[in-house]
């Protein structure tokens, strides 16, 4: 195995715009405001773009590697995560997510929590990241008489901030950004608010998830600095772990063979070399770190998202022998 690229899935959207042009030439026309970069779902299949299998379907490639690519303590039955960019020229709707128990009664699929990388953030850049104290009842009202902004807890954003979103908690992505979002693999959302735009709406579903309780904010993150480059740990769960390294020369690691790892590359180029080969890295681009790859070195000056469905005791030791160290 190496590591694998993928074709990018383009979703036109009523809120999308054309930002993602900055980085690529294969965007299509239209206001594009996703694309799924990797993805192993009903609603979106990834294809690989590179290499020795080139043309095939995720799906494909697990079924004929298994373990192989996604590790050994990941269940091959079900891809766990799905990474995307997200343009937003126009505010998303506001939403909430439900978690496993309920989307997998009501759904029958995975819950959602996901977490956002700010790659980019123009003027008037704005998350809505939980609610202002209210009660259910007085949030229910809210949306009936089209008041529900007094209770938003609406920020301006920057740059490189982190936003970690737990299923429960109310949210909505505002528009002038480009989102790099990393969440579990489900394409399940219950829209509280979409400001008149004519879109079904889910009231019911989401006073039912909703987590008033749920307070968003920014991630801090803690950060390891090195020599050649920097890492800095954002979010551990049992959903994923999230970690944003700012690579300076170069870094080199080995593949897990329980898990399989995403990079997604947020700023900068370089490439990865690997035993057999050598892929170029660019901004915009995500690569599958296949679980049995071995030994690899990410050369350049780039910053990128790792993610990955973590150990968490094995993470928790891994932070505390480097800072240690």
């Amino acid at each position: 195995m190496y590591p694998l690229k993928f074709e990018n899935l383009y979703y036109e959207k009523i809120w999308g715009g054309r930002d993602l042009k900055s980085y690529r030439e294969n965007v299509p026309d239209g206001s594009i405001g996703e694309s799924w970069d990797v993805a192993c779902h009903p609603h979106g299949m990834s294809v690989v773009a590179n290499g020795e299998y080139k043309g095939m379907k995720l799906e494909e490639v697990i079924k004929k590697f298994e373990n192989k690519v996604l590790g050994d303590k990941i269940n091959t039955e079900q891809f766990p995560l799905l990474i995307k960019l997200i343009n937003a020229k126009d505010k998303l709707s506001v939403q909430v997510h439900p978690n496993d128990e309920y989307a997998h009664k009501v759904e029958g699929e995975l819950g959602k929590t996901e977490i956002w990388y700010v790659v980019e953030a123009f003027e008037g850049a704005n998350l809505v990241v939980g609610t202002k104290e209210c009660t259910k009842e007085q949030f229910k009202e809210a949306i009936n008489s089209g008041t529900l902004d007094k209770y938003l807890n609406r920020i301006p954003v920057k740059k490189g901030e982190v936003y970690f979103v737990k299923s429960g908690l109310v949210h909505a992505i505002g528009e002038s950004v480009i989102i790099a979002e990393i969440q579990q693999n489900s394409d399940t959302t219950y829209r509280v608010y979409d400001y008149n735009r004519g879109r079904e709406i889910h009231v019911d579903k989401a006073l039912d998830v909703i987590d008033l309780k749920l307070k968003g904010k920014k991630s801090k993150g803690l950060k390891i600095e090195g020599e050649n480059f920097d890492k800095t740990y954002y979010n551990l769960c049992d959903k994923f772990s999230f970690e944003l390294y700012t690579v300076k020369t170069s870094v080199v690691e080995e593949s897990d063979k329980e898990r399989f790892y995403i990079f997604t590359c947020v700023e900068g180029n370089g490439h990865m070399k690997f035993d057999g080969g050598c892929e170029t890295i660019q901004a915009g681009d995500s690569i599958l770190i296949p679980a049995y790859l071995g030994k690899y070195e990410i050369k350049g000056q780039l910053k990128l998202l790792k993610s990955y469905v973590p150990d968490l005791e094995k993470v928790e030791r891994n932070i505390i022998s480097e800072i240690e160290f």
